[in-house]
């Protein structure tokens, strides 16, 4: 796509926080032609140079080949956090699904696959220094969204060997909020009843300062924007994207007015497995101990290579995100569906 045009790109999970922000984008692009967003569900939304399938990825009845037919790219973005409680349905979307992708894209010939893979995909690493793309993939295990990451992570090495005429790219994002995924997340993470309202500082007095708590934050717009340059540029290879700074609870202090106060990861643990266990939280303490031990990302080779540099900072993208729960932001997709609770 770096020197054709009218290329049509396919974009799977097309109706999500990331894909409402690439296909957005790609609509935008001269040189695109067409896109075609493929998801589970059509949306009551209309772009320019954009068509929408109806395409459930964990069904082995879906005709992935003959909507990749014709594409210069396919950016493989779909991806389900839910059910916790029930990691074979999560294996059978995520990493069954994303296989026949793969295949997919073998079988139509298609020149470039971009993947989003994820923070999440990397093994335990510091969180007083970043680590490059080198750091090793294996994942937390326990946790399902990181097993699965991480698996695909070797599945794409052994589609890369095996499809030496695929240019792949695989995306590490840091976690990924914007105003219009606040509902989505709210529903995914903290549950369906959660009142956004309580995102106040007025009604946070103190901050949990759990040990490890300290984590990397981007705009869903500047990853799609990386996306869009991966798409535009001849790379290939895994690319770390994050934002500044590094979020910890000293910095959520300063943002909200509360004051941090020193909790043991054992108590906050235990505290979300009790939640998670009664079905009063969709987040697992899998995840939670996964979260504790991600690394920070070194940005370096998205920064020179792609010539990527987000727009926000990570308090603005927590303080728009923040502002979205409170306000139930959405957008016109099924997935993203905005709804004001509390």
């Amino acid at each position: 796509m770096s020197s054709a045009t009218g290329s049509r790109i396919v974009v799977t999970g097309a109706t999500g926080n990331v894909g409402t922000s690439l296909v957005r984008l790609l609509s935008e692009d001269s040189k695109v032609g067409s896109v075609r967003g493929l998801a589970r569900r059509l949306p009551d939304w209309e772009l320019s140079k954009t068509e929408w399938s109806a395409v459930d990825l964990a069904s082995d009845q879906s005709d992935l080949v003959r909507e990749f037919e014709g594409a210069h790219a396919v950016v493989h973005l779909a991806w389900a956090f839910q059910p916790t409680h029930d990691p074979a349905a999560t294996w059978r979307t995520n990493v069954l699904g994303s296989m026949r992708v793969f295949d997919a894209v073998a079988t139509a010939a298609v020149p470039t696959l971009v993947h989003a893979s994820s923070v999440g995909a990397y093994s335990p690493g510091p969180k007083d220094h970043t680590v490059d793309e080198s750091w090793p993939t294996h994942g937390w295990p326990d946790a399902a969204y990181c097993r699965e990451k991480a698996y695909l992570e070797r599945a794409l090495d052994t589609f890369e060997r095996d499809h030496p005429d695929v240019r792949v790219v695989r995306m590490r994002p840091a976690f990924l909020f914007k105003r219009e995924s606040a509902s989505e997340q709210r529903r995914i993470f903290g549950g369906r009843f959660l009142p956004g309202p309580l995102a106040r500082p007025d009604v946070l007095p103190f901050l949990p300062d759990i040990p490890g708590l300290r984590v990397q934050a981007l705009h869903t717009d500047d990853a799609a924007q990386a996306y869009h340059l991966a798409l535009r540029t001849n790379v290939n290879g895994a690319f770390n994207l994050a934002g500044e700074p590094p979020v910890d609870a000293e910095l959520l202090g300063e943002m909200l007015g509360a004051r941090p106060v020193r909790l043991p990861r054992t108590a906050a643990r235990s505290a979300i497995a009790a939640a998670w266990g009664l079905h009063l939280l969709p987040a697992s303490p899998h995840l939670f101990d996964a979260v504790l031990r991600l690394p920070l990302m070194d940005c370096t080779r998205a920064h020179t290579e792609l010539g990527w540099h987000p727009e926000h900072t990570a308090p603005e993208v927590l303080e728009e995100f923040l502002l979205g729960l409170q306000q139930g932001a959405g957008a016109k997709t099924e997935p993203l569906q905005g709804r004001k609770v509390g």
